[in-house]
């Protein structure tokens, strides 16, 4: 009689990282069970019609550490995290909740700072902490804090976000400098061994998107890339859309502090979370329109074009090189870098 695998009785850290492993336990454990209109196609954010209106709803859970990093913190993550998701899929964010869980002997004063800085992340995203919920745990529990947000938004007339409408020569673009989330908390973990002065990208996109689409650009799908990167967007794509995505590695941003941290760190920066930036996908007669709206907007400076959508099969994700060269670029397997988000 075979003894069971005891490492596949049991969920791992691969399993919150976005990638393989997570869309498999999504597929085989939650799906079979909870399968509905609503959360089968897992966007973003369900899209809900309601008399006289469609709203856009999404939640998310912060376990990030440490709670405070350059650039920013639990709060300002928590905030940011979930106006992007309701923007992303093509709504005006109104309203979150906001639910924290706090470890005994968690200090008052970086309680007051957290809670300042989702004050202020919300001013700077339009939206109001319209409800909410405290628990408290027993000390050594739970890493100081956990954070779990929802948010609402009502869904912008006349948007045409679908994969289904993806066609061969359509151009991906990204609104900026990639990697610096992931890396610049991991540069704050004890133990690394090095200093940078990376900081995190984290920031509400909802201006900028808004922007993007008031300019009346053919807009056909937007994603933020946090667990999993850019190489998980993309990967996503080629297999949603049944189309390769050629992409170009000299096109897409990446700044030299985050370039020389990724290689001392021996991770691919395509595969980093990134927390203020937005993929997507236009026309290649719209895409200049839609990079000069960006780097108008003081978050998309660094916007660039950065692949296009071929016919080539079967699809994949084939990256060209400084050199000249290509590689296969795929969905993370597991979490390289775990509590980021």
């Amino acid at each position: 009689m075979s003894t069971p695998d005891n490492h596949e009785e049991q969920i791992v850290i691969a399993h919150g990282g976005g990638g393989e492993k997570t869309r498999q336990l999504i597929a085989e454990r939650f799906l079979p069970k909870l399968s509905n209109p609503l959360l089968t196609p897992l966007g973003d954010s369900a899209v809900i019609d309601i008399p006289g209106r469609r709203i856009a709803f999404t939640t998310d859970a912060h376990v990030v550490q440490p709670l405070e990093f350059p650039g920013g913190d639990i709060g300002r993550l928590s905030v940011c995290g979930t106006v992007n998701d309701l923007a992303v899929s093509g709504a005006n964010p109104k309203a979150l909740s906001l639910a924290m869980v706090m470890e005994e002997g968690l200090p008052i004063s970086l309680l007051d700072r957290i809670i300042e800085s989702i004050a202020t992340a919300a001013r700077e995203a339009g939206v109001v902490i319209a409800t909410g919920d405290t628990k408290v745990i027993e000390r050594q529990r739970g890493d100081g804090m956990t954070i779990t947000t929802a948010g609402v938004g009502e869904m912008r007339d006349g948007l045409g976000l679908d994969t289904k409408r993806i066609t061969a020569g359509d151009v991906v673009l990204i609104t900026g400098r990639i990697a610096e989330h992931g890396l610049a908390v991991m540069s704050a973990r004890e133990g690394l061994g090095f200093q940078t002065d990376l900081r995190s990208d984290v920031a509400p996109m909802n201006g900028l998107i808004a922007a993007v689409l008031d300019s009346g650009a053919d807009i056909k799908f937007m994603r933020d890339p946090t667990r999993g990167g850019l190489a998980c967007v993309l990967a996503d794509l080629a297999e949603d859309t049944g189309f390769s995505i050629e992409a170009q590695e000299p096109a897409i941003p990446l700044s030299g502090a985050a370039r020389h941290a990724a290689e001392l760190l021996g991770l691919d920066p395509l595969s980093v979370a990134n927390e203020g930036k937005v993929v997507m996908v236009t026309t290649e007669a719209d895409a200049p329109r839609v990079i000069d709206v960006c780097k108008r907007h003081p978050l998309g400076r660094h916007a660039a074009i950065i692949a296009r959508v071929t016919s080539s099969t079967p699809p994949l994700v084939e990256l060209v090189t400084q050199s000249g060269g290509r590689r296969l670029v795929q969905r993370p397997y597991g979490e390289e870098l775990p509590r980021i988000c």
